[in-house]
């Protein structure tokens, strides 16, 4: 790590929050932004003709330029900042660039999905030289006119200049250029030349956002197209036996009902109608398994807590040897409930199944398999499937998996018309794809003051932690080590949510390793840094999955910028590293009335080279307060299959009062990007958790805290 970081405060950027006329009023104040975000940037006139030269970009005779987005723009901002690498290389001017968002087409690009905080790292690369490639010819291209070597050309925000002062904009080479063959190898810019990457840039989107221009996947209509609601089984494990739709058909606006599988679709002339006629559906089902409950997953994932697997995840040593000479063994437990994943934005998609094309449109985070599985359903050739995506209302993992994109084809299919098909809140919360429950137990080792054995069980339905997790910190740093997963069968539908297992793994072992901390009578910050220091100078068994510089790095600016060393009151410290990035936090609480108030949370971050910093921390603060929230307040529980909470007034989400200060930190690096959707939000838990601990003195070992600690309202 630099001695130099990159301090930001949201303050630096926006001022919001303030409360006018009894609602909430939001303020932007792009002049209190930075100098490089005007509040009009002036375009130059839109071309009549397009030259395009790659999938990437399009060249006008204005000089105007159009970059393509190629990832599914799911408010990660990847529209502005993916299109600003390839700016950046091709050395154009960033008032002069036309963001679109580009078709699905995998011989094109790489990968179009949004998921694993990896669009900017594995796009990085690709990008840079879609950019540079075609600089390089725009080059040759003025090189070639002027009858001079293109090494004695130079270019400035789209303008190629010779050293005898001719210049010549893009625009007016842009068909000349197009005549010659890209190269296969082209120089990219050293990072100190950088003045797009590293600058804070605007979301692309941002007038049509606040002006209500249709975006969004909920806002897609066409004429002539219809609308459906659709009935799924009440609870988990139900099959549809018949069902009455004499009342729903009643309903105004409503123009027929369907069954499709174990689920009845409404179809009406509006959203509403379909709503109103799915709530007189009349339906009888059957319960094919036995009803599952919450009771019966805590039970379960403890039984499976005391077993060992087959197959070890991970084993350094000899764990058990170790347990019986130790002068003392410490076991905690640490459990979570299943979570819905809570998008501002419903589920929704729009599908137009003909017998000669099929055409999906909505948001979506995996096209390609949505466009491979509609195939597969409808018996089409994948020729025939056409997937375009539009912005979404959030998505943390629950807009991976398409299920309404294949419910809105199938309903297509069935009546021969276009449809949209809309998700109610309760359908979002009640029939999702959740977080698994889960539950880790850790076991410990103490010999002479050190820790000697460490065995972490995790107890997980539908699923384990993914590899290399079993190699995170703090293995290699302890002689004996052995990780165990057990995967634990339910029909209640699981899939990835934002920093999938990270997201309470590192809350419980973070928790863990600060009681331990105590227990060993050293400081949490100090006691990391030795375990860092272990698995540097004689690490332990396989290679470990984290850079320990780096960690060390995170660790001590956190500890700075938050006055750890000076001032340790009510303050909880954690550090985790999870989808390439280092992260550590430290939360500030303080009490009111016997009750934990959040105050600050200091942060910092080494995710390489920050592309957009604004956008960074948007990322940044949405996973801390994602994190917060959840761990603070997710309360989810299961009764005979179905979930009890079914909108925002039966589950608490984090609220504006909740909400405490933000500072972000990052550390100056000129290493590839890396991630940063998903990083802040699992050690945003466990610096709570720790902080609530310093102020309290009471351990949180189930989330949500609000069940341990009582909180009030």
């Amino acid at each position: 790590m630099k001695e130099k970081t990159i301090s930001v405060n949201r303050r630096d950027f926006l001022k919001t929050g303030a409360i006018a006329g009894g609602g909430l009023f939001i303020g932007f104040n792009w002049v209190a932004c930075k100098s490089d975000m005007p509040v009009v940037e002036v375009l130059k006139a839109y071309p009549k003709e397009w030259i395009n030269f790659d999938a990437y970009i399009k060249i006008g005779e204005t000089g105007l330029v159009t970059i393509m987005s190629q990832n599914p723009e799911i408010g990660q901002n990847i529209k502005t900042s993916m299109p600003m690498i390839v700016a950046e290389e091709l050395d154009v001017a960033w008032k002069d660039v036309v963001v679109e968002q580009a078709p699905l087409n995998i011989e094109w690009y790489e990968r179009q999905v949004a998921g694993g905080s990896q669009s900017i790292r594995q796009g990085w690369e690709t990008l840079r030289k879609a950019g540079a490639s075609v600089r390089h010819i725009l080059v040759e291209a003025a090189a070639k006119q002027w009858e001079v070597d293109a090494s004695e050309c130079s270019v400035t925000e789209g303008v190629v200049s010779h050293s005898d002062g001719r210049s010549i904009g893009y625009g007016e080479l842009a068909k000349s250029a197009k005549e010659i063959a890209l190269p296969e190898e082209v120089k990219l810019k050293d990072p100190k030349d950088f003045k797009i990457i590293g600058k804070s840039k605007k979301n692309v989107d941002l007038n049509g956002i606040l002006t209500g221009k249709p975006l969004f996947g909920i806002d897609f209509t066409r004429d002539g197209m219809v609308y459906a609601a659709a009935m799924r089984p009440p609870s988990f494990g139900m099959t549809l036996v018949d069902f009455d739709d004499a009342d729903a058909r009643k309903v105004t606006g409503v123009i027929d009902v369907i069954k499709f599988g174990d689920k009845i679709a409404v179809v009406a002339k509006n959203t509403w109608a379909a709503f109103k006629g799915k709530k007189l559906l009349k339906a009888n089902w059957k319960q094919s398994d036995k009803a599952e409950d919450s009771t019966y997953h805590s039970n379960t994932l403890k039984e499976y807590l005391v077993k060992k697997s087959e197959k070890p995840r991970r084993i350094d040593g000899d764990v058990e040897a170790a347990f019986k000479s130790a002068d003392e063994v410490i076991e905690r437990i640490y459990e979570a409930p299943f979570l819905p994943h809570n998008c501002l934005e419903p589920m929704n998609f729009f599908a137009d199944v003909r017998q000669d094309r099929v055409e999906l449109i909505g948001p979506i985070q995996t096209p390609k398999w949505t466009e491979s599985r509609v195939a597969e359903l409808l018996g089409r050739d994948i020729k025939d499937i056409d997937v375009e995506m539009t912005r979404m209302g959030g998505g943390f993992g629950r807009r991976l998996y398409g299920d309404f994109a294949l419910e809105a084809a199938e309903i297509s299919s069935l009546i021969k018309k276009p449809v949209k098909l809309t998700f109610s809140r309760e359908d979002d919360m009640l029939a999702g794809t959740y977080r698994p429950a889960s539950a880790y137990k850790f076991k410990v080792g103490i010999k002479d003051k050190k820790i000697n054995a460490y065995h972490l069980t995790e107890a997980c339905f539908n699923g384990e932690m993914f590899p290399p997790m079993e190699s995170n910190f703090p293995c290699g740093a302890i002689p004996n080590y052995r990780v165990d997963c057990h995967k634990i069968e339910t029909n209640i539908s699981t899939g990835a949510w934002r920093a999938p297992y990270a997201n309470f793994l590192a809350f419980a072992e973070q928790a863990f390793l600060d009681e331990l901390s105590g227990i060993l009578e050293k400081d949490p910050v100090e006691f990391r840094m030795e375990l860092l220091d272990m698995a540097k100078e004689n690490p332990i068994g396989e290679a470990h999955n984290y850079d320990i510089e780096k960690m060390k790095g995170v660790i001590k600016l956190a500890a700075e910028k938050s006055n750890w060393n000076t001032n340790k009151k009510n303050k909880g410290f954690c550090a985790y590293y999870s989808h390439n990035t280092y992260v550590a936090e430290v939360a500030e609480v303080e009490m009111d009335n016997g009750q934990p108030v959040i105050k600050k949370i200091t942060c910092a971050v080494d995710c390489g080279i920050v592309i957009n910093p604004i956008a960074a921390i948007n990322q940044i603060e949405g996973g801390i307060l994602d994190g917060i929230g959840h761990a603070m307040f997710g309360e989810f529980e299961i009764k005979e299959g179905k979930a009890q909470a079914s909108n925002f007034n039966n589950y608490r989400m984090i609220r504006m009062g909740d909400i405490p200060e933000i500072e972000t930190y990052f550390v100056e690096s000129n290493n590839d990007p890396t991630g940063l959707g998903e990083p802040t939000l699992p050690p945003a838990g466990g610096a709570v958790a720790n902080a609530i601990h310093a102020a309290m003195g009471k351990r949180l070992y189930k989330q949500p805290f609000i069940n341990e600690i009582g909180l009030l309202g």
